[in-house]
């Protein structure tokens, strides 16, 4: 099983963009923030507010002088960016960059750039590979934690995540307790003269039949349903 990746931000600016990057990063399963130089310092008080509760990312985010000694333990790196850059490397998409972390067996890193300028040629020259979000090439206008949370995204849904159990089906009721249900239905219906004229009381009853036996009841919803008929039928309870 592949490790989770190390998120890296490259000479971060505003403590509120680290802070929603590590909001961004905690939604999806991810705790380790490494930061290159971030430009005011680090702790930084604007973070904690930003992070809406992600704390553990922010206390146990690292401080690195350089994006070197920041992925000094990693054996593959990804650069994002949506920029072309005179690098020969590889360039892949989220779903391959994805696909990737999960089968490297080391540590991966991916690399985010600062707010205003990206990654340098200098810190994608470090990377394995480029993964690039495909955008709208008109309006390149993603910010920190947006980049973040798109690839953050690409990576869980490859992981083991913890995600609420689906609800279990009920096994469906038996055929002769759907049967009593619309046998009751129609019977009631009769007192009530409701298959009139008779020339087209056998085609309403096929049709009765067609919408309660496609819906695969339950034996609790049969008993619900035959309980709303009976009620309808009897006389109204004393208030």
């Amino acid at each position: 099983m592949s490790a989770d990746p190390v998120i890296v931000l490259v000479r971060p600016q505003l403590g509120e963009n680290i802070g929603k990057a590590a909001r961004a990063m905690l939604n999806f399963g991810l705790t380790e923030m490494r930061l290159v130089t971030p430009r005011d310092g680090w702790p930084n008080p604007s973070a904690g507010p930003a992070a809406s509760g992600a704390d553990i990312v922010l206390e146990q985010a690292r401080v690195f002088n350089s994006v070197q000694d920041a992925i000094a333990d990693c054996s593959f790196v990804y650069a994002s960016t949506v920029r072309r850059r005179d690098l020969v490397m590889p360039v892949v998409s989220p779903e391959e960059m994805a696909d990737g972390i999960h089968a490297q067996p080391g540590r991966t890193a991916i690399l985010f750039g600062a707010e205003r300028s990206g990654l340098e040629t200098e810190d994608v020259a470090l990377a394995n590979a480029i993964v690039t979000v495909p955008i709208n090439p008109e309006f390149g206008s993603l910010n920190l934690a947006q980049a973040v949370i798109l690839l953050a995204y690409e990576w869980s849904r490859r992981s083991d995540l913890a995600v609420p159990p689906a609800k279990e089906l009920e096994p469906p009721a038996p055929q002769g307790e759907v049967e009593g249900m619309i046998r009751q239905l129609n019977e009631e219906l009769e007192a009530k003269g409701y298959f009139f004229p008779a020339i087209r009381a056998e085609a309403t009853r096929n049709t009765i039949r067609t919408i309660f036996t496609k819906t695969g009841w339950s034996s609790r919803e049969v008993k619900a349903v035959r309980g709303i008929i009976r009620a309808l039928a009897s006389p109204p309870r004393p208030r």
